[in-house]
């Protein structure tokens, strides 16, 4: 164990102050490195204090965005929907946490899960939560013609029913030992029957009082909310502010108490206030380049080897990121996930490698065309130029190709063969592999397809063995890395500056803001 790891254990286990902490810290030289959100909820604790408004600036805001589950995927309308609704599961910081569901158990082959539905729960229309409202609001993502994203994680359903008014069953086709987990994913319990979703109404510790997309959302406190423990602001207002300086002024003008997406080039400056915190999560998130393996040149598997070899992720990450995340591998698995594959070896800039592999390829002097915007990424137009460079240090010849922000998920993603994408990683590696990479997903925009890759993520949702299933899904990784047409260089910390009179707990590092629900855990300090 560090000294840098006793120290924290010291101050988690309430030995040491946060002050002298602190200074030891800075002692070893590491104070600098010290995030807020590394620290327990007993050593970030205050007494929070009730009502006020709640006001985040997010970086994402469209006036495209709505709140049919079915079709939103901001992350401004996520964080909306979460502080409005709840799910069966939450996906709490320290693992898997009761919320509308009070309980969950499986059959012995994993196919049949039991949820124990919360009584004495309430819609902010006043209608009582029941089994009813969860079979339809599950049925939005599995219905025809449905462009749900969750469609994907619900097709191995086979039967969803009620058992009375607080029970459901839901059986598989197949068994998964941590179906749970989509549970979590799956928020937007709505009341059987509803569709009027831009009058949003949910079980929620928020209730929708006004919307104007891509500018401003407000809601209120639900009065009858069933977790007294949580929902301490009276109002949470949501601001959609897209520019970085914008965001940043209006933290440092008190007009919004927290903000997405600092500019990471700033953000040492932004620390030195004495109004500000900045908040630091590692994350599942990562940041990528992808290539289209069904269409020249890209289908050539030495051509996309070469292409990651003529990477530096090291350069990335200090450049780009000032240092606010950590080296990828080139597939999706953070090193915060459960069964992350530290065993496979790290790729590294290799210059003679891509050489090898673009001779091999029958490719040394084509140019190959990366179409980039900082629609799916802030820092996509510099990392593109920077890998440029790097390339050109390889022998690998990239160009540029600077398309509009606006319109770019409508247009060039799995629009062009080469382009930047973002992931913001999911609960679990089933899901996150599911989503993006097995045959045929709606959202696999490589297009990829290894027979030998499904059938091995299918049989790893059975298997109830932690270290097999480690096995299988270091074996999916590596495939992925080896094979695979994504590009991933670095995972990228959630970072969020927030003024100093917010208090908060242990941060999850699963989604931004808290996983969604700052309006519902955070609160302003006495």
């Amino acid at each position: 164990m560090s000294e840098y790891d006793k120290l924290l254990k010291m101050l988690n286990s309430g030995k040491m102050s946060r002050r002298k902490f602190l200074a030891k810290a800075a002692a070893l030289g590491i104070g600098a490195a010290i995030s807020p959100s590394l620290l327990s909820s007993a050593a970030q604790a205050s007494t929070p204090q009730k009502g006020g408004q709640f006001r985040l600036a997010m970086s994402d805001c469209a006036i495209t965005d709505v709140f049919d589950p079915t079709l939103s995927n901001s992350q401004c309308t996520s964080l909306i929907q979460r502080t409005m609704s709840n799910a069966l599961v939450e996906d709490a910081p320290d693992g898997l946490k009761p919320s509308l569901a009070t309980s969950w158990e499986s059959s012995k082959d994993v196919r049949t899960w039991t949820f124990k539905l919360r009584e004495g729960v309430e819609f902010h229309n006043g209608k009582p939560f029941t089994s009813e409202d969860v079979l339809y609001s599950l049925s939005l993502h599995r219905k025809e013609g449905t462009k749900s994203q969750i469609k994907a994680y619900l097709k191995d359903v086979k039967e969803i029913k009620a058992d009375g008014k607080h029970t459901v069953v839901i059986t598989l086709n197949n068994g998964n030992v941590e179906f749970p987990t989509i549970m979590a994913f799956i928020y937007n319990m709505v009341p059987a029957g509803f569709k009027d979703f831009q009058h949003y109404i949910g079980t929620g510790a928020y209730q929708l009082v006004d919307n104007k997309p891509g500018v401003s959302t407000l809601l209120k406190k639900n009065p009858n909310y069933w977790n007294d423990k949580r929902g301490h602001f009276d109002e949470v207002k949501i601001l959609g502010i897209s520019d970085v300086v914008a965001r940043t002024n209006a933290l440092l003008t008190g007009k919004v108490d927290v903000i997405s997406d600092p500019d990471l080039k700033t953000i040492k400056m932004l620390a030195k206030s004495p109004k500000v915190q900045i908040i630091q999560v590692p994350s599942k998130k990562h940041h990528l380049f992808v290539m289209n393996t069904t269409v020249a040149p890209y289908k050539n598997n030495d051509l996309r080897l070469a292409l990651k070899y003529a990477i530096n992720r090291k350069e990335i990450v200090d450049k780009v990121l000032g240092g606010y995340g950590t080296v990828a591998n080139d597939h999706p698995i953070s090193p915060v996930m459960r069964f992350y594959a530290s065993e496979l070896p790290q790729r590294e800039f290799d210059p003679d490698k891509a050489q090898f592999h673009l001779k091999k390829a029958g490719m040394v002097g084509d140019t190959f065309t990366l179409s980039v915007a900082n629609a799916p990424f802030g820092g996509a137009v510099d990392t593109a130029m920077l890998y440029q460079q790097q390339a050109a240090k390889a022998g690998v010849k990239i160009k540029v190709d600077r398309v509009p922000d606006d319109g770019y998920w409508k247009n060039v993603w799995m629009k062009k063969p080469f382009c930047a994408s973002k992931w913001s990683g999911r609960l679990n590696e089933d899901m996150m592999l599911t989503t993006a990479y097995t045959t045929g997903a709606p959202w696999n925009e490589t297009f990829w397809s290894n027979k030998k890759f499904d059938k091995i993520l299918k049989e790893a949702r059975t298997e109830k063995d932690d270290s097999k299933r480690a096995e299988m899904y270091t074996e999916c990784q590596r495939l992925i890395n080896e094979e695979g047409g994504s590009i991933i260089p670095v995972f990228t910390d959630f970072t969020m500056a927030a003024s100093t009179k917010i208090g908060h707990g242990k941060v999850s590092g699963s989604w931004q803001m808290d996983g969604f629900l700052a309006g519902e855990r955070w609160w302003f300090k006495k």
